[in-house]
């Protein structure tokens, strides 16, 4: 689910891939609709083995990135062509593919990347896929639960100012269900006496719209210049910070 930590996994597995190429891409939910965009952020880094490909599969790729024209590729062959480009790609040394909101994939990527994981054999590749909800049918899984009850006190403990009851606590444990997001986000400017009641008391809210009411709450109390700053960062497409300033600038927003 939301906050169990699937992200920080990926992390983990990217830090511990000692002598590997890491690749990784993410699904975002406004690209569902496009075609091959996750596709292409994947295989981006390693496009440069292209020319090893037979020249049907080269076709299919470039095709499909748009690098050259013609009709789209049929998905056995551009299937077969990323299969290829990532084993061309771990010839050098072993590859490990990270695919980080799979359930926000776009269709046409989220069927070639299967099929391609459903065909590694003995090729140095690693793809490792985080999503919400069921895994893709056919490939192995591991569910992230929440944290077990003495992990997830320890983290609690971590972010909560002073002691807390036993009881408050467990309580808030039961009500996360253990989620580290959740544990680590929700005391977040919460007194002693509203942690007593845990988070809520019988809210039946989502537990993700309780995470995203506590972002809320934290960012109405910043200032009013920061809370302009951070609604302009939201809102600035590529990550340009030039952009970010000059925007501010006519905001009135100074470093």
């Amino acid at each position: 689910e939301v906050g169990a930590g699937k992200s920080v996994l990926l992390d983990h597995r990217a830090g511990t891939a000692t002598g590997c190429h890491v690749v990784r891409a993410a699904g975002v939910e406004p690209e569902a609709d496009i075609p091959y965009a996750c596709l292409q952020q994947l295989c981006a880094p390693v496009l440069g083995h292209l020319d090893a490909l037979p020249e049907p599969q080269r076709d299919a790729l470039t095709t499909a990135f748009g690098l050259s024209e013609g009709e789209p590729p049929q998905p056995l062959l551009l299937g077969l062509a990323v299969l290829g480009l990532l084993a061309e790609a771990a010839t050098e040394r072993p590859l490990v593919c990270l695919v980080d909101d799979m359930q926000w994939l776009d269709r046409m990527s989220e069927t070639i990347l299967t099929f391609v994981a459903r065909r590694l054999d003995a090729e140095s590749v690693a793809l490792v896929f985080a999503r919400r909800g069921e895994a893709s049918a056919g490939l192995p899984e591991l569910l992230v639960p929440g944290l077990p009850d003495a992990d997830a006190r320890d983290l609690l403990a971590s972010v909560v100012p002073g002691p807390i009851d036993a009881r408050v606590r467990d309580r808030i444990i039961a009500e996360t269900g253990g989620n580290p997001l959740a544990l680590l986000e929700l005391p977040r400017g919460l007194t002693s006496t509203e942690l007593a009641f845990g988070f809520g008391g019988h809210s039946r809210s989502p537990l993700a719209g309780r995470v995203e009411s506590g972002f809320q709450r934290r960012i109405e109390a910043l200032p009013a210049d920061a809370r302009t700053l951070l609604l302009t960062a939201a809102v600035e497409p590529v990550g340009n910070v030039s952009l970010l300033w000059r925007a501010l600038a006519v905001l009135g927003v100074d470093p």
